[in-house]
């Protein structure tokens, strides 16, 4: 049992308290021609760049503010998709990615910070990739290629059974969190005791020299780079394997970190505050064409902060949290740009494939305005100091109104089903891609994996598992997914037809989509439990609610979703549920656990009354109820 200072204790159960204020697809099977005796030394590597955190616009390519000339030129080299969905929390995107499966298959139904006691025993909610589920790496390597990956995993680290090496990669050295530090081995928040790193089935390490973005392309560097001079009994003789290299970097997930020379490239491009660049993503992806020039603008969330309001002091700083994120994507395209060069030099660039994508919308959440969050601060040596802001010992976020204004022009941001939260770029840039080609045709998340495997020309049979299905689930467990390599050859205009569905549950927020349609549920604190109904060709900002004017088409997407609830195993969340809440509830629980229970049960009561009471004389200080 790790030991840790009371006064950390003290400081969690301080946050746990204030914190708690305010598709189903169609089967289809990979048909493409496969040359079935192609040398392994012909194929195409593969390159999966997975970003945290990052909402369509926060992409140069779809309009953002960050300099990101090779992404840049990997969209102008390919293929960018521009209404693709994916789950609204991070592990689930990753599992569906992975797999090409619905999440509630894979194991990984939500996170396991937000994850309901009620569910902890349910089918499909393990939080970890469940035994027999098949994953891209499985595949590859099944057809001679060697398989890496770098980065966050966030599936898993209970057992080895858990880890990537037992899903299909031969090397890997992955944070098993939903985020860390990304210049020290610590956590960022109170729920973790550590920073769980790994390399292949052992906890792992960092360097001192440590910044996450360049160490996880070192070390991908590394894995490729011994591979092609290895001496393995198993090496071909022919040529070089090819590799897949999944790359799945912590930006820009909380905390928001960037090396300063990053950061100030960003100087006065955020001062006019978050209305501003609502306004200005709203504009440019009209003229973009990422939606209808005459589609509304979408509200803010209610509850959020005036930057008119703000005092002096209060704009300079988040101006600057603003300025460090996009300095942290800039520095995370910085270092892909070494392994693109690093390829190039071995004349292995031009038969790679990249896919670039995120996991979901932009973090709302803000801890560092949370009541009696600096005790722990103090405990992980943290701090706020607009100076040194993004540097070693800085943990900020840029907190829900940048949220909302980053995920401009769709509504609210990750953990929501609203577009703010599931609506991402995707990239596909190289062999058999054809250059300087923007898609508007829908894709899913799950459609990744059989897209990369008819790309690469490869047969992919129907079955995601060697387990029995669920009860309930088809017989032949198929890949929910669907290849878009059709409509990127130009031999299609869409992957799915106006009959298709296709539906995302996580944490009790739903999605289903249906032609122009969109049903939506989202869940408080900044959703109502409300059903609605939208058109998202129309109206992408879902603004109009077609509920009470399309009462059948409601009530026929509903059974649609009840219809997918059943088939794919989900559990509906219990009365009440709140994911910050669950959160708090799951924090404190496991540090209590980790104290021991006999010290919470004689402290926390105590403990907490205090803080109740501290709270109170705060709100009134604040003029607050």
């Amino acid at each position: 049992m790790p030991v840790i200072k009371t006064a950390q204790l003290f400081s969690c159960l301080i946050w746990a308290v204030f914190a708690s204020l305010p598709a189903v697809a169609t089967t289809t099977e990979n048909t493409a021609n496969s040359d079935t005796n192609l040398k392994s030394s012909a194929r195409p590597n593969v390159v999966i760049i997975m970003v945290d955190d990052a909402g369509l616009m926060d992409f140069e390519p779809f309009g953002g503010e960050a300099k990101m000339p090779n992404i840049q030129n990997l969209a102008d080299q390919g293929v960018r998709f521009t209404n693709y969905r994916t789950s609204p929390l991070c592990a689930p995107s990753r599992a569906m990615m992975l797999t090409g499966i619905d999440n509630h298959l894979t194991g990984i139904a939500t996170i396991p910070e937000v994850l309901p006691r009620a569910h902890e025993d349910a089918p499909g909610y393990s939080m970890a990739l469940e035994p027999g589920v098949k994953t891209i790496a499985d595949r590859l390597r099944n057809v001679g290629y060697r398989t890496y990956m770098t980065g966050k995993w966030h599936m898993g680290s209970r057992t080895v059974a858990e880890l990537p090496v037992s899903h299909g990669f031969d090397r890997s050295f992955i944070l098993d969190a939903s985020g860390a530090d990304n210049w020290e081995q610590k956590p960022y928040m109170p729920y973790y005791l550590s920073a769980p790193w790994f390399e292949d089935d052992k906890p792992a390490t960092l360097p001192e020299d440590f910044y996450s973005s360049k160490f996880i392309v070192d070390k991908m560097i590394d894995y490729i780079g011994e591979d092609r001079t290895s001496t393995r009994a198993d090496k071909t003789t022919e040529a070089e394997q090819p590799f897949l290299a999944y790359l799945a970097f912590q930006a820009i997930h909380i905390p928001v970190q960037a090396p300063p020379e990053f950061t100030q490239n960003y100087a006065g491009v955020f001062d006019d505050g978050w209305h501003a660049l609502r306004l200005q993503r709203w504009q440019k992806a009209q003229a973009l064409g990422l939606i209808p020039k005459d589609a509304p603008l979408t509200d803010m969330p209610e509850g959020l902060r005036d930057w008119q309001a703000l005092t002096d002091e209060e704009r300079r700083y988040y101006s600057k949290t603003m300025m460090v994120n996009a300095g942290m994507l800039e520095a995370m395209d910085h270092h892909i740009g070494r392994l693109m060069s690093w390829l190039e030099s071995r004349g292995e660039l031009d038969n790679t494939l990249f896919v670039v994508t995120s996991d979901n919308g932009p973090e709302h959440n803000d801890i560092s305005r949370r009541p009696g969050i600096g005790l722990w601060y103090a405990t992980q040596n943290y701090h706020r100091d607009i100076a040194t802001m993004g540097e070693k010992g800085s943990l900020v976020s840029i907190g829900p109104e940048w949220a909302a204004a980053a995920a401009a022009p769709s509504k609210l941001f990750k953990f929501y089903s609203s577009d703010g939260g599931i609506r991402v770029p995707l990239i596909f840039s190289g062999p058999n891609v054809p250059a300087a080609t923007t898609q508007s045709s829908f894709g899913m998340v799950t459609d990744i994996l059989p897209t990369v495997m008819d790309l690469l020309n490869l047969p992919i049979d129907s079955s995601s598992l060697d387990r029995q299905p669920l009860e309930n689930a088809p017989e032949a467990v198929a890949l929910t997914g669907r290849s878009l390599g059709p409509v990127i050859r130009g031999n299609s205009t869409a992957t799915y037809g106006p009959e298709d569905v296709m539906a995302i549950e996580t944490a009790g927020n739903v999605a289903l989509f249906k032609g122009a349609y969109k049903l939506a549920r989202n869940l408080p604190p900044h959703g109502d439990r409300i059903w609605r109904l939208y058109n998202i060709e129309i109206d992408p900002g879902e603004t109009q609610d077609l509920a009470a004017t399309e009462p059948e088409l409601l009530r026929d997407m509903k059974a649609e979703y009840q219809n997918y609830a059943k088939t794919y195993g989900v559990q509906e969340v219990p009365e009440g549920y709140n994911s910050i809440t669950q959160l708090n509830i799951n924090t404190a629980s496991k540090y209590l656990k980790n104290y021991g229970l006999g010290f919470g049960i004689a402290g926390a009561g105590l403990v907490f009354l205090i803080l109740l009471v501290a709270r109170k004389l705060l709100y009134k200080l604040l003029g607050k109820r």
